[in-house]
């Protein structure tokens, strides 16, 4: 939790002055705000995600707001050290909602990967495997190109949907959107396999 602290009045008149140079776009006055603050807004975030990287990535946040959106803060509410303190905190704990998120979805995109049978068959196969593994890469050649990229990479490469994004060049969210669309046509395809026996007119 983040305690406030009431600002002295020469404190005050700094944070006026330091908002008024952000306003007029004045780079220095963030530097300035930086080295005031900088170490505080990491430590508030490190308390929320005990990630030192990710308290890095919040303060980058933090204070690029503060220099996007300097309007936001109000040094008639409170003191800038309050301000960056409580947005650090908010920041901090949208990072770990994000971060659990991110679990919960690779947990599901696991499961849903698992359900698929395995595309190498062994020596000693039945006949009803043969004919899910010949209905696999049939479905798998069915998959838009796109799709099957990250299909490839993340099931027979064994890449996260975020290693694939790298490789593939491509924003997190559009991997992880193609794996799951992907995923969906094949569990369709391969939830009744035909039954070989019943083909033949056995």
């Amino acid at each position: 939790m983040v305690v406030p602290v009431e600002p002295t009045l020469e404190q005050s008149s700094i944070d006026v002055e330091l908002h008024r140079r952000l306003v007029y776009g004045d780079e220095s006055a963030l530097r300035e705000a930086y080295a005031a603050y900088g170490a505080l807004v990491r430590r508030v975030a490190v308390r929320v995600t005990h990630s030192q990287a990710a308290a890095e990535d919040v303060a980058q946040e933090v204070f690029a707001q503060l220099w996007t959106s300097p309007y936001g803060f109000d040094a008639r509410r409170g003191s800038l050290r309050t301000w960056l303190s409580m947005l650090a905190h908010r920041r901090a704990v949208d990072w770990v909602r994000s971060e659990a998120r991110h679990r919960k979805d690779a947990q599901a995109d696991d499961l849903a990967l698992h359900a698929i049978p395995d595309a190498g068959p062994g020596p000693h196969e039945t006949v009803v495997d043969r004919e899910r593994s010949l209905l696999l890469h049939t479905a798998l050649a069915e998959l838009p190109r796109t799709q099957r990229e990250v299909v490839h990479l993340a099931y027979f490469a064994g890449r996260t949907y975020r290693q694939a994004a790298v490789e593939l060049g491509i924003p997190e969210g559009t991997a992880k959107t193609r794996l799951r669309s992907a995923l969906r046509k094949l569990a369709a395809s391969l939830a009744d396999p035909p039954d070989p026996a019943a083909a033949r007119g056995a």
